[in-house]
């Protein structure tokens, strides 16, 4: 599962128009994470939309050397914290990371940041499903 397959991302925009109108979002700096618990058809529990901001980053290699740090990251903290957390509560989720820092942040920062982010994101999950 230390993988990243096509499955896992989301391509769809449809389900993208519907995770920005309905879902729900916190800030968590240098993330911003947008989710929207849905039925997805796969047996994946999350599918996953990373973005960076042109209006930021004007260069393309900027922008891409910090997706794929984040899809890395997410890569290896998802079997470890998210999945479990998931198939506990038996749900499946559209989840979106934007990246809405200044400058580029080093790997250890953003991996830091991005696993408070997940346990805010738990935390967060837990109080909309106990109303």
């Amino acid at each position: 599962m230390s993988s990243f397959t096509k499955e896992e991302r989301l391509c769809s925009k449809k389900l993208i128009d519907k995770l920005f109108h309905n879902g729900s979002s916190f800030l968590l700096y240098p993330f911003r994470i947008i989710w929207l618990s849905e039925a997805l058809p796969e047996d994946r529990p999350v599918q996953v939309l990373i973005s960076v901001p042109k209006k930021k980053f004007k260069r393309a290699v900027d922008r891409n050397l910090l997706k794929r740090r984040i899809r890395e990251i997410y890569r290896l903290q998802k079997s470890q914290s998210l999945y479990p957390f998931l198939n506990e509560h038996s749900s499946a989720i559209l989840l979106g990371i934007n990246y809405i820092g200044n400058e580029i942040g080093e790997y250890a920062f953003m991996e830091k940041k991005f696993n408070a982010a997940i346990m805010k994101f738990k935390k967060v999950y837990l109080e909309s499903n106990v109303e």
